[in-house]
C-alpha cells in the first residue's frame, strides 16, 4: 500500500501507476455525478456535443450533494458517496467517450467496467460510507453547477476539493479489482470451513 497526493486533471501516466489498496488523496475540481448525469454525458456524445466541464483527466464522483444557498453561494453540507453499482451500465460507455481518469464511489462496479477502466486507463476508488460530513469538510467551495433541471442530487456539481480522501484504489488501470480479491478469499476461507 502507498499513499498518493493527486491533483486534477489527472494524468493517465499518474493513475496507472495506482495498485489497488494504495491510498490517494485528490485536490482540484471534481464533478459529482449519478445515473441522469451519466446518461445526459452519453446523450451529448452520441449527438456530437460537449458537456459543459473539461472531461480530459477528469474526476466523477458518485453523490448527490446535500446543498444550500448562503448569500447567493452555494454551500455543500454534506457530500456522500451513493452506491456505484447503479451506474455500471452506462459507466462502460461513459469511459469509451470520455477520458475520464477516477470514479470515487461506494460499494464497487462490475468486470465490465473494470475492464473499461483498464482500457482507459483509469481507476475505481472507494470512499466510505457514512462520512459524508468528512467529505463535504475538504470542499473548498462550489465552482458551478449544471444540468439543475434533473434536480439538486442528479445535478453535475463543479466541486473545488483539497485532500479528498481518504480513498482507496479497489479497481486499479491494470484491471485488479480488490471486491475479486476479497470474494475469492472468502470463497477459499468458506469452502475450508465446510470441509473441516
Amino acid at each position: 500500500m502507498v499513499e498518493y497526493k493527486l491533483t486534477t486533471p489527472l494524468k493517465e501516466e499518474d493513475v496507472r501507476k495506482l495498485s489497488i489498496e494504495d491510498v490517494v488523496y485528490v485536490s482540484g475540481i471534481i464533478y459529482t455525478a449519478r445515473d441522469m448525469a451519466h446518461r445526459r454525458f452519453i446523450e451529448l456524445a452520441e449527438k456530437g456535443q460537449k458537456p459543459p466541464v473539461q472531461m480530459d483527466g477528469a474526476v466523477i464522483y458518485h453523490a448527490g450533494p446535500v446543498v444550500r444557498k448562503l448569500d447567493g453561494e452555494w454551500e455543500v453540507v454534506s457530500a456522500g458517496p451513493t452506491t456505484s453499482s447503479r451506474m455500471n451500465r452506462v459507466t462502460p460507455t461513459l469511459l469509451k467517450y470520455y477520458t475520464i481518469r477516477m470514479i470515487i464511489g461506494k460499494g464497487g462496479m462490475s468486470r465490465e467496467v473494470a475492464d473499461a477502466l483498464k482500457e482507459r486507463g483509469a481507476v475505481y476508488c472507494h470512499y466510505t460510507g457514512g462520512a459524508a460530513v468528512l467529505a463535504a469538510k475538504c470542499v473548498k467551495r462550489v465552482v458551478k453547477v449544471e444540468w439543475l433541471d434533473l434536480g439538486v442530487p442528479e445535478a453535475l456539481w463543479v466541486l473545488e476539493v483539497e485532500d479528498f480522501g481518504p480513498l482507496i484504489v479497489t479497481m486499479d488501470a491494470q484491471g485488479n479489482s480488490l471486491y475479486e480479491k476479497l470474494e475469492l478469499e472468502v470463497s477459499k476461507r468458506v469452502r475450508g470451513m465446510l470441509r473441516r
